[in-house]
């Protein structure tokens, strides 16, 4: 028997037409956990070995910059008022939204898919190479998603904001999926002692992690995964 997947309908949801203080500000430190994450290598440094003046430089650089994009509602929930209100306008997708959203796909996948490569490398070889893998992978998957964000393949990057009912739930799905399955391998990574058999376990539970948050997000059981089907009016979050 099929299950069936929530939706919502664009006319039924709350009308907002501007955005208060809190809720601006709110989304501040979203962004700028997405782009402190952007140098990998960096980043690899600060979670191995507790990070360097250079970690403290570059989020003082985010921090200014992002702390200015808010002033100026340039980033995503900073704007003053929403910015998609109907769901079916073919309206173009501006530029801080396409940068914003690539590099919040970069931060998703770049990071999933290179600690899932170095799980199953440690459980294949019962050898650990994460840093190597870090070293020599994470820069060409950046170039990647950039340059799929560049030429608006990714949900939410794409030049018109007509497709945004379906894209949000796609992105909310990996954000859902991703922040999910880092947190247990993190707790694993602490808990568990580093042998052959956990590092074999620790992949298991990642990947389990994946699909079973994948599938709630497919059926629109999580927060803001559901499709939300043409009606009046509409207000993405």
């Amino acid at each position: 028997m099929a299950i069936p997947v929530r939706v919502e309908f664009a006319h039924q949801r709350k009308m907002r037409t501007r955005n208060t203080r809190k809720y601006r500000a709110a989304h501040w430190p979203i962004w700028i956990w997405v782009f402190f994450l952007a140098p990998g290598p960096l980043t690899f440094d600060l979670f191995a070995r507790g990070g360097s003046a250079l970690n403290l430089l570059w989020l003082a650089a985010v921090l200014v910059a992002t702390g200015v994009a808010v002033l100026l509602g340039k980033l995503p929930g900073s704007e003053p008022a929403p910015y998609i209100l109907r769901f079916t306008e073919d309206r173009p997708n501006p530029l801080y939204r396409r940068i914003c959203y690539t590099f919040a796909w970069n931060a998703l996948l770049n990071f999933a898919l290179l600690n899932f490569a170095g799980l199953a490398w440690a459980a294949a070889t019962g050898q650990w190479r994460l840093k190597q893998i870090y070293a020599h992978g994470y820069n060409p998957l950046l170039v990647v998603i950039v340059l799929l964000g560049l030429f608006g393949v990714l949900p939410r990057v794409r030049r018109s904001t007509q497709g945004e009912g379906w894209e949000r739930r796609y992105f909310y799905g990996a954000v859902w999926s991703v922040t999910a399955a880092q947190t247990v391998l993190l707790v694993l990574w602490r808990a568990l002692p580093k042998t052959h058999v956990t590092d074999i376990a620790k992949l298991a539970a990642y990947s389990a992690v994946f699909i079973i948050m994948g599938a709630l997000a497919a059926f629109g059981v999580l927060p803001r995964t559901r499709p939300i089907l043409p009606g009046e009016l509409m207000v993405a979050d």
